[in-house]
């Protein structure tokens, strides 16, 4: 296979973290602006609502700051070599070596390679957590449709869980 197969998987947290980031911080600065500048808001109150305006600013920009940092995994077959990236951890895995795939259900979905005698492929952690983990974490929105589609056009077959296989 020489063309390049590719599957980018649906990034719905990271966008919920930089929009409800982004307004969070406009609504702490407009409040925190609000607080300290109307005349209508007077004492206590003044410094209350500058506070919790600044409270809302802060959490906006720490989300804001963990949806820049998530990473979205993409899994390419291209030139022999199938590849599994998200951010900086790269598995790359002859595409002679994988034998078939399964996908784990759950709220996080994960891809499973098998090799070509149907043993799990073990993988080393994604984040450094686990010596090992027999399978690759893609994001909860992608559907196992679309990763079977995309498997059979990269030619992998799925994993035959039957007890009568070919039959």
């Amino acid at each position: 296979m020489s063309e390049k197969v590719r599957l980018i998987c649906p990034m719905g947290r990271k966008r919920a973290e930089l929009w409800g980031g982004a307004a969070l911080a406009a609504a702490g600065a407009g409040a925190g602006a609000a607080g300290l500048w109307l005349p209508a808001v007077q004492g206590p109150a003044r410094w209350a609502v500058a506070a919790l305006g600044a409270a809302a600013l802060l959490a906006g920009l720490a989300l804001l700051w963990d949806g820049f940092r998530l990473r979205v995994p993409v899994l390419e077959v291209e030139d022999g070599e199938f590849r599994y990236t998200r951010g900086r951890y790269i598995v790359r895995i002859p595409f002679a070596d994988v034998g078939s795939y399964y996908v784990l259900p759950g709220r996080t979905r994960s891809l499973g390679l098998c090799d070509v005698t149907g043993r799990p492929r073990q993988f080393p952690s994604v984040e450094g957590r686990r010596a090992s983990r027999p399978y690759l974490p893609l994001t909860g929105l992608t559907s196992p449709a679309k990763v079977d589609a995309f498997m059979s056009t990269a030619g992998i077959p799925p994993r035959d869980r039957s007890l009568t296989s070919g039959r």
